[in-house]
């Protein structure tokens, strides 16, 4: 159970940011382009963004918290398997990029869309949409090492 708890914890955290990404990615912003005017799309999209971040918030912290159990339960980083350490570093990259998009590109978004300023929250929700892309691409990369990697 020590083990199982944190684990169930993690996927889910990962299932969320992961998924997420993709809906936003695929779903959302295209939807958003293909039936709203630009002030409206970039106001609903900041307005989504800002939702979706706050369940990002909690996943993160909680894929650190969760991660680390794990790899304590099975007796600390000198006894995890090389999967592991792969998909510790992925996600400090991932964590990296989310933290820059989070204070900074997406505080300048929200600046620009409360001033109206349409052609800086458009340049701004690209540079998220370009991010978000990176690591979305990272985090297929983590659930391809968690499965393939298992009995390597």
């Amino acid at each position: 159970m020590s083990y199982l708890a944190p684990l169930f914890v993690h996927l889910l955290c990962a299932a969320f940011w992961v998924g997420g990404m993709a809906v936003m990615h695929f779903a959302v912003r295209p939807a958003a382009v293909a039936t709203l005017e630009p002030p409206l799309r970039l106001r609903m999209m900041a307005a989504t963004l800002r939702r979706f971040f706050i369940g990002v918030d909690a996943s993160v912290t909680l894929l650190f918290v969760s991660g680390f159990a794990m790899i304590l339960a099975t007796g600390g980083f000198r006894a995890v398997h090389w999967r592991v350490e792969a998909m510790m570093g992925i996600a400090l990259v991932m964590a990296a990029v989310y933290v820059y998009i989070r204070a900074s590109v997406f505080r300048a978004l929200r600046r620009a869309v409360d001033d109206n300023a349409w052609p800086v929250a458009a340049a701004r929700l690209n540079t998220v949409r370009q991010l978000v892309t990176l690591n979305l691409a990272l985090g297929v990369v983590v659930f391809a090492v968690a499965v393939m990697g298992r009995g390597a």
